[in-house]
């Protein structure tokens, strides 16, 4: 039975990553007979410059038909000066909060290809591998009240606010703890306890759940303890799980423990593990065009859903044996070239790189 999947580029570098990450799964229905249907739609600053709207009613209904997402960029300055409410990631949140995508599963793997591309020594990066949990529908993104107003005494000021219900702190917590049975049995579970109610309750609710899972050892850490932790011995973690801010900036702070941003992907599922892919940079709009973008995240991003939403965990395996054989060769971006004698490719031939070597393991 066909899968349908929809295909959101979004703005700057997404197009071109996207680009990619499609010929990726034309290449998997050619050569391995994964039956797809790609269906392409606005969100974003284009959808905006073409429609009024971050997230119009065509690409949102298809969304939500297809069997899984993939997702390039949104934003940059050019709808910065917008009103926040139509900006492009109000977009990327949309689909999020429609689709009930509430785990975003965010690996920080070190493709031993690289590591003298982090900025860390390599003793302290090697091997390392790292899942991150975020949770992505509730917290201060989209607590309420929210928003900007004028008090008594004239001065404005700008308050949002934090807020979590057991039930969402509890699913995301299972889903840590699971991921945590099939990888090393270990949970690290972030929060500012000490400083904020809502993530003391946040980490009473952890405590609770991890009683279901005797098998899985549960530690906690204060977010900004946790922050100097990744950087100073990142292979101490296996699972960590936090809420949607620290989730975002964490998860941003591992990916250069990797070499670049541009090697990370991600999965936002919900509870039947339908999901929207993306890679976890923004749009870079810095070098939108110049074909120099790194396109890997976006077709690991390609792997995750194979993995969990279409079923296809072989198919997944070959997507990323492919990936790391063009490392393994030597093949590199700007981004991800690092010091050694490696060849500095563009975009679309990282790509090629990526499809020649997945049809050779057809």
């Amino acid at each position: 039975m066909s899968k349908m999947i929809a295909i959101l580029p979004g703005d700057g570098i997404g197009p071109e990553i996207v680009a990619e990450a499609v010929k990726v799964l034309n290449a998997l229905q050619q050569h391995f007979g994964l039956d797809l249907e790609l269906q392409e739609a606005l969100v974003g600053g284009a959808a905006i410059d073409a429609t009024g709207q971050p997230l119009p009613k065509e690409t949102l209904d298809l969304a939500k038909r297809a069997d899984a997402v993939l997702l390039g960029a949104v934003g940059g300055p050019k709808w910065e000066s917008l009103d926040i409410s139509m900006r492009p990631e109000k977009g990327l949140l949309g689909l999020r909060s429609e689709l009930g995508l509430f785990a975003n599963l965010r690996p920080a793997l070190l493709f031993p290809e690289l590591v003298d591309a982090s900025t860390l020594k390599p003793e302290v990066v090697a091997g390392l591998d790292i899942l991150i949990v975020r949770e992505l529908t509730g917290g201060i993104y989209f607590g309420k009240p929210r928003g900007i107003r004028t008090l008594e005494n004239g001065e404005k000021e700008g308050f949002n606010t934090l807020v979590y219900r057991e039930s969402e702190i509890v699913r995301i917590a299972r889903v840590a703890f699971e991921a945590a049975r099939q990888r090393q049995k270990r949970v690290c579970s972030v929060d500012k306890a000490n400083v904020l109610e809502a993530t003391e309750f946040w980490r009473q609710v952890v405590i609770k759940v991890g009683q279901e899972y005797p098998d899985v050892e549960l530690s906690h850490l204060y977010v900004d303890n946790a922050a100097m932790q990744l950087v100073r011995y990142p292979k101490q973690f296996d699972v960590m799980v936090t809420t949607n801010m620290f989730g975002d900036i964490l998860s941003d702070l591992a990916s250069m423990l990797t070499g670049s941003i541009g090697m990370l992907p991600s999965a936002s599922l919900d509870a039947n593990q339908k999901g929207m892919y993306e890679p976890i940079h923004g749009s870079a709009p810095d070098i939108a065009g110049q074909n120099v973008a790194n396109p890997l995240a976006t077709i690991l991003s390609v792997a995750m859903m194979l993995r969990y939403s279409l079923r296809e965990a072989a198919l997944a395996d070959a997507v990323e044996r492919a990936v790391q054989q063009v490392l393994r060769e030597g093949l590199r971006t700007r981004d991800i070239l690092g010091s050694g004698n490696y060849t500095l490719v563009s975009t679309s031939e990282m790509g090629e790189a990526v499809l020649k070597s997945l049809k050779q393991l057809a």
